[in-house]
């Protein structure tokens, strides 16, 4: 995002700079905690060395190549606290077990329990230097305090609107949103103009309010009916030194990876890249494949065990076949231990329940049509083990938007169908974050944030969670 470039280079400079700091010191600290701790008998003149400064160069090398190729310092993909934290934690893990690699054929004599201690002493100064960080800047008002970006947003329709909450996150990188301007506006959309974002008046303050609140840029976020206007405002705009954006009103149109090339001056707007490039996809099927065979291995007692359970219980097959949407719209037959009684699908009307805003939440702790067996596999997501066949055979994959039966589907807008343009999975983002007490409609928002930001990383963190999620049972019935 390149409004964010101006801001975000001193500031990835900074923390490139902070991080080689910190981490330095936690290898110093390491050292000093090796000889001073009482955990066994050592030699301090063999385990501990005084390192030459090649090791301290390998060091920073290691760190910053690693930093660097990952997403720590990528401003889309770590402004949330959460994020940040994961992906420098994971980056710092990596980074320690390369060095701890090298150091098994060169510095043999170094001690292993030295470097837990620089792990551990890493990752606290790194994850606390980032805490404090964000602390100070939002205590700042805003963000890197003499690099703000102020922006006038030109049209409070839905585009508008989307448009300055998602500006709003990355609000600590100085990104200040001005106001709005538009003819249109009524008394109800002033109301509910997304943070208390001020209405400022008609377009034709356009120039005014640029000149008067010192704008830096300003994002034009019309609907397509106003290609006049958009046209006279880009002509009053042009004598004025601050950058103007368009955002096309292609919300109902527009795929998820929207690119655009230059044509001899000429703007081309991609609007079906596919989301995950071709060496995306073999890594994501290679990790499926890998994974989801050495799982299926380890988890083969178990589902044996639960095929009696399950004959003891209730008549019936083993296995539940549902048919389910997949990748691209794909009807295939997902697989499932059955945990309900035979005739639960002629019985769904009788579990179908609505929130308070008329969302509809298609499954109940309380559920009649559930067995006995079945309350105990599904509170431990037990039930879903079936479905490393249909990760095998590649009808889904391990970490993916969750498939959705055919009747709901029906029901999306379009612009939730998005969450079809990766492979649907076992379990996803918003399974780890409120997993099944979430409306159906609520949790599209959250699949399409991992479709966005899709990496191989991502996926690896999503499974650590949903392992955490399944171990305290929340979410899942």
């Amino acid at each position: 995002m390149r409004m964010l470039q101006r801001t975000s280079q001193k500031l990835i400079s900074f923390m490139i700079i902070t991080d080689i700091l910190l981490t330095l010191f936690a290898l110093e600290s390491a050292k000093v905690l090796r000889t001073t701790l009482p955990y066994g008998v050592i030699d301090v003149s063999i385990v501990i060395v005084d390192f030459h400064w090649m090791f301290y160069v390998i060091v920073v090398f290691i760190w910053t190549a690693v930093f660097l190729i990952s997403p720590v310092y990528d401003v889309k993909r770590t402004y949330r606290a959460v994020d940040d934290l994961q992906i420098t934690t994971i980056a710092i893990l990596f980074s320690t077990l390369l060095l701890a690699g090298m150091a098994y054929f060169f510095y043999r004599e170094l001690s292993r329990v030295m470097f837990l201690y620089f792990f551990i002493l890493n990752v606290t100064f790194l994850l606390g230097f980032r805490l404090l960080m964000r602390a100070i800047f939002r205590l700042s008002v805003g963000g890197w305090p003499s690099e703000k970006n102020r922006i006038l947003i030109l049209g409070a329709g839905h585009v508008g609107r989307q448009l300055a909450s998602q500006l709003r996150d990355y609000s600590w990188y100085g990104i200040e949103i001005v106001g709005f301007l538009d003819d249109d506006i009524d008394d109800v959309g002033v109301v509910s103009l997304p943070h208390m974002t001020p209405y400022l008046g008609k377009l034709n303050l356009t120039v005014h309010m640029v000149k008067q609140l010192k704008v830096d840029e300003v994002i034009l976020a019309l609907p397509l009916d106003a290609h006049e206007k958009l046209v006279a405002i880009i002509r009053q705009l042009q004598h004025l030194s601050i950058n103007v954006r368009v955002v096309p009103d292609l919300v109902e149109l527009a795929f998820i990876k929207t690119t655009v090339e230059n044509l001899n001056g000429i703007p081309l707007l991609t609007l079906r890249d596919p989301v995950l490039d071709p060496f995306q996809q073999v890594i994501k099927r290679g990790f499926d494949i890998i994974m989801g065979g050495l799982i299926l291995c380890v988890a083969s007692p178990i589902m044996a065990l639960i095929s009696m359970l399950i004959k003891i219980d209730s008549p019936g097959s083993v296995l539940f076949r549902q048919k389910r949407v997949g990748e691209n719209g794909q009807l295939f037959e997902m697989l499932k231990f059955r945990s309900m009684v035979q005739d639960a699908d002629k019985r769904q009307n009788e579990v179908i329940r609505y929130n308070e805003n008329g969302d509809i939440i298609h499954k109940s702790a309380n559920d009649p049509r559930i067995t006995q067996i079945g309350k105990i596999i599904r509170r431990t997501s037990l039930d879903e083990l079936p479905q490393l066949i249909n990760v095998i055979k590649g009808d889904m994959s391990l970490v993916g938007p969750r498939p959705e039966m055919p009747w709901l589907v029906e029901l999306y807008e379009p612009w939730q169908r998005k969450r079809f343009a990766v492979p649907q999975g076992i379990t996803g983002w918003w399974q780890i974050n409120g997993r099944s007490d979430k409306p159906m409609h609520l949790h599209v928002e959250e699949d399409l944030y991992y479709v966005r930001n899709y990496s191989l990383l991502l996926d690896i963190i999503i499974l650590w969670k949903t392992f955490g999620a399944v171990v305290k049972r929340s979410g899942a019935f």
